[in-house]
């Protein structure tokens, strides 16, 4: 089995249409949106579908030693320690493993909002809430002005939140929202307990902690109405607004507040780069970096990651293996591979996101 494992599409169904952008990548005859707008990359994660539990949809299959195709999840705990690596703990458990998608929307997304760490273990029982990051990749060029919705700008009070989710104010809940336009290569980091929407027209990847955790507070949209149980995390509307983050950030301060930006970690004399996108400074639940190859560039890393091409082709080289990369393609790095080096193909520019555990710095 080869120690780079590549991924195929994994398409999860969603409540909102997408998925246009991705069918290209997949070299589908007629792309087109549907209700499969995303690919959980290498995905760990169980998609909560509420009507579709007889599905299972988010895990990813891979194949194994004997070319039989398994979840991916499987085959890490078969090696946990190889695949993990350890931190202070001891092994990394499946919790460290950050929740990567490719996101393709053609209609803006519900307004929603996602559990903090803490509030999920204390409240939900569960290890990990969904503090989540978004890299811009493609906007659609009929959309003249991509945006995202972070944060409330004007506040409401909780009395006035909830009385506008029960009778589905929408036009007043989205007077709470200034637009924040986006464009390829911005970089933006939504903490947990924020409200939150993705415009339309914008294909980027997801970086997330390892839960599918929303509180989704507009019920329908494009004709599909969530149903009830799906709304609230199964719980009721007082514990869904004890989510939220009420503290409004002015439209001066919503760079400060969300947006990353991007700084050298390292160049070298052959006009190779690696860029921190995302890092402990910001949030401890995962990193994110950027390898800018244009020729040989020889790494060390002693964490694994998902890595994510961009831009360009090549190859990543392990000793004497090799695996092609193309654009778009999307491949695990083990963390008991400690040594790797990127060559990109003649004359082109190979770009990779790197997608880590948290605190690896």
């Amino acid at each position: 089995m080869n120690q780079i494992i590549k991924f195929t599409a994994n398409r999860v169904w969603r409540t909102y249409q997408g998925g246009k952008l991705l069918d290209a990548i997949e070299g589908k005859e007629c792309p087109t949106d549907s209700s499969f707008p995303e690919d959980w990359i290498g995905s760990t994660v169980e998609a909560r579908n509420v009507g579709r539990e007889h599905i299972t949809e988010g895990l990813a299959m891979v194949p194994d030693e004997q070319g039989n195709r398994v979840p991916f999840r499987d085959l890490l705990a078969a090696k946990q320690d190889y695949f993990l690596g350890c931190d202070e703990n001891g092994v990394r458990s499946f919790d460290d493993i950050p929740l990567v998608k490719y996101l393709d929307s053609s209609t803006r997304l519900h307004f929603q909002a996602h559990p903090t760490r803490a509030f999920s273990q204390a409240r939900l029982g569960m290890p990990r809430g969904k503090t989540e990051a978004y890299v811009i990749l493609q906007t659609r060029e009929e959309v003249e002005t991509p945006y995202i919705y972070a944060g409330f700008q004007r506040s409401p009070s909780r009395e006035q939140l909830k009385e506008w989710i029960e009778t589905q104010n929408i036009e007043a809940i989205e007077s709470c929202f200034d637009k924040i336009p986006v464009k390829p290569g911005d970089v933006f980091l939504i903490p947990g307990g924020r409200p939150h929407a993705l415009g339309e027209g914008i294909l980027m990847l997801e970086i997330m902690e390892p839960s599918d955790l929303a509180v989704r507070f507009e019920f329908e949209r494009c004709g599909y109405e969530i149903p009830e149980q799906a709304r609230f995390m199964g719980r009721d509307i007082e514990t869904a607004l004890d989510v939220f983050n009420f503290d409004p950030v002015g439209i001066e301060d919503v760079d400060k507040e969300f947006r990353c930006h991007p700084f050298v970690l390292h160049e070298d004399d052959k006009g190779n780069q690696l860029e921190q996108l995302i890092g402990a400074k910001d949030t401890p639940c995962f990193t994110v970096r950027r390898a800018t190859v244009n020729s040989d560039f020889a790494r060390q890393e002693d964490a694994f990651f998902y890595g994510i091409v961009t831009e360009g082709e090549g190859e990543l080289r392990v000793g004497d293996e090799i695996t092609t990369l193309k654009q778009w393609d999307r491949f695990f790095c083990p963390a008991g591979i400690t040594d790797f080096e990127y060559l990109p193909k003649a004359g082109r520019t190979l770009s990779i996101l790197e997608c880590y555990p948290g605190n690896t710095e």
